[in-house]
């Protein structure tokens, strides 16, 4: 039997409070295009639990795991090695099963965690505060662009073009519920950013700056001058960082002058998982701005017998205080994987951070090097990371990712998908190498990479 505890009275209640006609007035912002009709077509009305089973397994085997290929795919979700540990923490009843420390007394493991969590995250962006975590690098990107409103009382954000598309796409939705005005540009393809075209657009209307390090590109930059322009117009600047290992080889955008730092956790102790779950990472290189943050902040205190203990410091969400007053509609962290990275983090140390990033560098620099002797392929970058991109000449980067996919090699991003509409981006592909790269995957794309581009040409 259906649990249904609303009636049809019930449910019209709600809709005339509303003032709604119909329950499909509540999807009008759904484009006609990706909502039913009716019953999906092409799908059968019912069958066995065993038939669907089978069925959903034969789909299952059409996918091309990270691990059963060369890997070369980034763009935001990167493949590392998490050491076996980190799942063995994390499936722990008492991390498992916690979901919100509303009693602290009662949830001091967790609390700690979260704790620890901040300061790692703190150290690594080079700021004084970070949350206990957010849902993912594209949501943390809009609440760094609404927390510089709240802070500037401006609307204007400008969003570098260098600055992944899904991220500016988040951003460019949420602002149409906040009034913001968002100013985007499409990404210069050449070896360096262009920050100085991104600094003449900075005016005393601007709230924020949004720059990508390493960007979209690839491409590392100074962030100091830029911060410097932000600050001389009233802004401020958000730098956001999708690969957080990069920091164990580069500067911190803190210390260049980021006010505001926001990121992708995924990168440190959770998986791909063919999409999910992410991490999102935030922090203030200011402790000024630490009520306007979103999210919750986990502090250290002492109890009443004088020993330590963690409580919630601050929770700036609607469930704690006046709804018009909450920073945020944030309604939790993302704890699980938060404990993930954290754990990932602590086995690493400071040192096995820089040692995990040096030989990332080592071997993207070997797979660039190996990459540029391929006919009809040159790199972009002058400086990188981990991830570059190389432009195929008279090539399309979809099409050639379609052909090395057929061969089982996964060869990279296609640019041209992220930025569809940009003719110029259609050679683009951008490649990610990692620690669990070998050096018989970089030889396997460069060889199958040159077969189809032979492939095609002829």
């Amino acid at each position: 039997m259906r649990y249904l505890p609303l009636t049809d009275t019930d449910r019209a209640d709600m809709l005339a409070t509303i003032g709604a006609d119909s329950i499909d007035d509540l999807f009008v912002d759904v484009p006609a295009v990706a909502q039913l009709d009716g019953p999906i077509r092409d799908l059968p009305m019912h069958a066995s639990e065993m038939a669907v089973e089978r069925h959903m397994q034969r789909l299952a085997a059409k996918n091309l795991a990270a691990g059963d290929a060369p890997f070369f795919l980034g763009a935001g979700a990167y493949r590392h090695h998490i050491p076996a540990s980190v799942d063995t923490v994390i499936q722990r009843g008492e991390f498992l099963t916690a979901y919100t420390p509303y009693q602290p007394e009662i949830a001091q493991g967790t609390l700690q965690m979260l704790f620890e969590f901040q300061t790692q995250v703190a150290r690594l962006f080079g700021c004084a505060v970070a949350n206990a975590s957010l849902y993912d690098g594209s949501t943390a990107c809009w609440e760094a662009v609404a927390m510089a409103g709240r802070v500037t009382k401006r609307k204007r954000a400008v969003l570098s073009g260098a600055l992944h598309p899904h991220y500016a796409q988040v951003v460019n939705t949420m602002a149409q519920f906040t009034g913001g005005t968002i100013a985007t540009a499409e990404p210069a393809i050449q070896s360096e950013p262009d920050l100085s075209g991104l600094i003449g657009r900075i005016d005393e209307e601007t709230s924020c700056v949004v720059v990508q390090y390493p960007d979209i590109l690839g491409r590392i930059s100074d962030l100091s001058k830029l911060a410097e322009a932000a600050h001389e117009k009233g802004a401020l600047l958000i730098a956001v960082n999708t690969e957080p290992v990069a920091l164990g080889a580069i500067r911190s955008p803190g210390e260049m002058g980021a006010d505001i730092v926001v990121g992708e956790g995924q990168a440190l102790g959770v998986g791909l998982q063919f999409g999910g779950p992410y991490l999102g990472l935030f922090a203030v290189r200011d402790q000024k701005h630490v009520r306007q943050m979103p999210g919750r902040l986990c502090g250290e205190t002492t109890d009443a017998e004088g020993k330590r203990g963690f409580v919630l410091t601050l929770s700036t969400r609607e469930q704690h205080i006046r709804r018009e007053k909450a920073t945020s509609n944030i309604c939790t962290n993302s704890g699980l994987c938060a404990l993930a990275f954290s754990v990932h983090m602590t086995l690493l140390g400071e040192k096995g951070l820089r040692e995990l990033a040096a030989e990332n560098h080592r071997l993207a620099c070997t797979a660039a090097d190996r990459l540029a002797t391929v006919p009809g392929v040159s790199v972009l970058n002058e400086a990188f990371f981990n991830e570059f991109t190389i432009m195929l000449e008279g090539r399309s980067a979809r099409e050639v990712v379609r052909k090395l996919a057929d061969r089982g090699v996964l060869g990279g991003v296609s640019l041209g998908r992220l930025y569809p509409g940009i003719e110029a981006l259609r050679q683009a592909l951008l490649v990610a190498v990692t620690e669990t790269t070998t050096p018989e995957d970089i030889e396997t794309l460069a060889t199958e990479l040159e077969a189809v581009l032979q492939e095609t040409e002829e």
